[in-house]
């Protein structure tokens, strides 16, 4: 079987169906709305757990909406879900690789058939207009697809090796750790979530899902299509609620065999920290970044503030491979932000539901009140040329709704232009030289994504060949910095931006969930 990109709305386009994809979307948001509001369980096992106290899950986009309510989980229920994993290891890890795949391929299938279902529900829960939401369903899908394809092509990981003598036949099997603990950030609430949690799953582990509780319902929904695919009661475990507690048993509890994380620098490094203190176990993060592009004098413009914008204020900034820095060139400077302003202006804020709408919602009161914080140090130490502007127009007053923001003539070492904020804010910073451009990206402790603009071959080279960052990018009018395909570009972190140095949707990602083991018999 070969992979391909699932690319959902682009063959409606294609396939001049443009206006039956919106039917069924909206359609879908017709029949979501019938499950506002319903109790949500933990699944632990074979068993949905319901506890004393909940928490409410209110959509971002309106706070008027509440999607459902779901239980705050004990320390007793993640003990008991790492119980319920670590037995059925014993099951699923002797299940035939072919067999894995198979389950995890129909899961694919599922998802793939209640594609707009899932997407209505992933613009509700986090605030992506459609073609986003459409878009992180497709990945989540293409993950699982892709997953499987690599385990199928490495027969499982199992390689015949040389003999060392005659009489002896070896080989080299990668096995699974056992249990982990998957933890999911809210912006990618299929994708990575779903990512993850197949790369342990397809390699023979059992998994303790926790999901941001800002998106937990595409995580039941998840889980559930995995049972109906054949998944073994306890290989997926979730659980809800807030992390501190769940954070630390899984780092204190031996049967916990290792963690997969994407989230923040603070809480990636907390977690490596607590981990490793009982003995060494494998941790793979993606832990964000400050993502540079550089414009320089022969660039065309048209084509990068294109990629620009959308890489900026896509999702509203919340994603880790934002573009939140631009390095501009002193000659073509002015021209650029005229380009760039003009651009931002004519973006559609508003509701995510609606068809027109690029940009929606915060996610939430934290990261509302982080956008007015960071806008007095604009206003105070540098020049806001767009934005810098909260919007309470009609219904949107009940959301979480900011303009894009553009911001001049920060001092060098600002904070906003050094620390990840996950917001709709783009800062432009002059240069006058390629080296120092150059040398201005590598200084950030972050290394995820960055791309450039340019019509100079030799510029595109140097810039692969110095930037240490783990995606980069050339002349991308789709975007400068975000919108990495699975089975095309690994997604992978450098320096402070991960842990590993090995990328998810790449080649090399499900050999991290195992460890190997050499076998050799002698006639």
């Amino acid at each position: 079987m070969t992979f391909e990109n699932e690319h959902t709305f682009q063959k409606f386009v294609l396939s001049k169906e443009e206006e039956f994809f919106h039917e069924q979307y909206e359609h879908a948001i017709r029949d979501v709305k019938t499950e506002f509001g319903r109790q949500y369980a933990l699944i632990i096992g074979s068993k949905k757990i319901k506890t004393n106290s909940n928490f409410t899950h209110i959509s971002p986009l309106d706070s008027r909406i509440t999607l459902g309510y779901f239980p705050k989980s004990r320390l007793e229920d993640t003990r008991d879900a790492i119980k319920a994993a670590r037995s059925s290891f014993k099951i699923w890890s002797k299940y035939d690789y072919k067999k894995r795949i198979e389950i995890c391929r129909a899961t694919g299938d599922m998802l793939s058939r209640r594609k707009f279902e899932l997407a209505a529900w992933l613009s509700y829960e986090n605030g992506k207009n459609r073609y986003e939401a459409i878009g992180d369903i497709d990945e989540a899908i293409d993950f699982i697809r892709y997953y499987c394809k690599n385990m199928e092509v490495n027969e499982g990981f199992s390689t015949l090796t040389n003999s060392a003598y005659k009489t002896e036949t070896s080989r080299s099997v990668m096995k699974p750790y056992g249990v982990w603990a998957v933890i999911a950030p809210f912006n990618f609430p299929a994708a990575i979530m779903i990512g993850m949690s197949t790369g342990a799953l397809v390699t023979g582990n059992t998994i303790v899902l926790k999901p941001a509780s800002n998106a937990p319902i595409i995580a039941y929904k998840f889980a559930k299509v995995m049972q109906d695919a054949g998944l073994p009661s306890g290989a997926l475990n979730l659980i809800t609620g807030p992390g501190a507690q769940f954070g630390q048993e899984i780092a204190r509890n031996q049967d916990v065999a290792g963690v997969v994380f994407t989230g923040s620098l603070k809480a990636g490094y907390e977690i490596f920290k607590r981990f490793n203190r009982v003995k060494p176990r494998p941790i793979i993060t993606e832990l964000g970044g400050k993502n540079p592009a550089i414009v320089t004098e022969s660039a065309d413009l048209d084509q990068a503030v294109q990629g620009i914008c959308n890489a900026a204020f896509g999702y509203s900034g919340q994603k880790c491979s934002a573009c939140s820095k631009v390095y501009v060139h002193r000659i073509i400077k002015m021209e650029f932000i005229e380009k760039l302003v003009k651009k931002i202006k004519s973006l559609r804020l508003g509701n995510p539901l609606q068809v027109s709408t690029f940009v929606g919602p915060l996610i939430n009161l934290t990261a509302y009140r982080n956008y007015q914080r960071y806008m007095k140090l604009a206003s105070r130490d540098g020049k806001v040329l767009v934005g810098n502007c909260i919007n309470k127009t009609d219904d949107l007053k009940y959301g979480f709704y900011v303009e894009p923001t553009i911001v001049d003539g920060l001092p060098e070492g600002h904070k906003l232009l050094t620390e990840e904020l996950f917001l709709p804010i783009l800062c432009l910073v002059e240069y006058g030289s390629f080296e120092n451009a150059l040398s201005s990206c590598n200084t950030s402790k972050y290394g995820l994504t960055a791309g450039i603009y340019t019509r100079k071959k030799e510029e595109i080279e140097i810039f692969f060949e110095r930037l240490e960052t783990g995606v980069l990018y050339a002349n991308r009018a789709v975007s400068a910095t975000t919108g990495a395909m699975v089975g095309c570009q690994s997604f992978v972190g450098w320096k402070r931006s991960g842990t590993t140095g090995i990328g998810a949707g790449g080649p090399y990602y499900l050999t991290q969930f195992m460890q190997e083991q050499s076998q050799t018999i002698a006639e």
